[in-house]
Formats: structure tokens, sequence, C-alpha cells
């Protein structure tokens, strides 16, 4: 990271912006909270299941035949303060091929990383 408050952008497969690091936490594109990384470089979506790790290209990976519940919950940190999203982004680094075991997160099932108003812990709406 360039600095304490720039954040690190996480790049998918095919070249797009597909979130934001500001160490522990991953934001969208657009500023909202979705995820974390733990200090071994794992993923966790903001509801505390396992979602993948990061790689050092940077990616957001994960086993293709991985089960959702193949690993315990775990309690997500408190609320990050907001992230105010940069206008730009460097450009993404030439992606090396992904086995056919390893997806990548954001390009396959980004469903995985919701924000905190979505997903399981979202309210009813009347």
């Amino acid at each position: 990271m360039a600095s304490y408050y720039s954040a690190l952008p996480i790049y998918t497969t095919s070249g797009n912006l597909g979130a934001l690091m500001k160490y522990p936490y991953l934001f969208n594109p657009q500023g909202e909270w979705i995820g974390w990384v733990t200090p071994e470089g794992e993923v966790y979506s903001v509801h505390g299941d396992y979602v993948g790790w990061v790689s050092r290209d940077p990616r957001i990976l994960r086993t293709r035949n991985s089960s959702p519940g193949g690993r315990p919950k775990r309690t997500p940190p408190r609320y990050p303060p907001p992230l105010k999203p940069p206008s730009s982004v460097p450009l993404p680094p030439m992606m090396p091929e992904l086995l056919y075991s390893v997806v990548d997160v954001l390009d396959d099932t980004p469903d995985l990383l919701p924000t905190v108003d979505a997903g399981e812990l979202r309210e009813d709406m009347d």
C-alpha cells in the first residue's frame, strides 16, 4: 500500500477493478464494505463466510469445488469507517492464467462478497 490513506486495488482476471483493500477491510468499487482479509491472506465476507484468498497479483481466488460451508464462520471485525473510492486506479498488472481448479471470485462468484445490507442479514421488506 502506498500510504495509510490509500486503498490497494484488487483486480479481476478480466482486468477490471473488482475491489479495494484498506487492510484488513475490503470494499467494492463504490466504497461499500464487502469483506475483510486475515493476516494469512484469507478473505471473509461481511457475514463471516470464507470466500477465498488474496493472491500476489492481487486477485481474490478460491478453489473451484470448495463448498460454501467448508470452513467455520468467523466473527467480522467492527464496521469500518467509510471509504471514499479513488477517482482512478493504476492499470492492472498482467495476470497469469489460472489453473482449472481455481476461480476468480470477483469474476465468477461476486455474490460471495455482498454488502452488509444484502444477503442473509438483510431485513425483510414488507
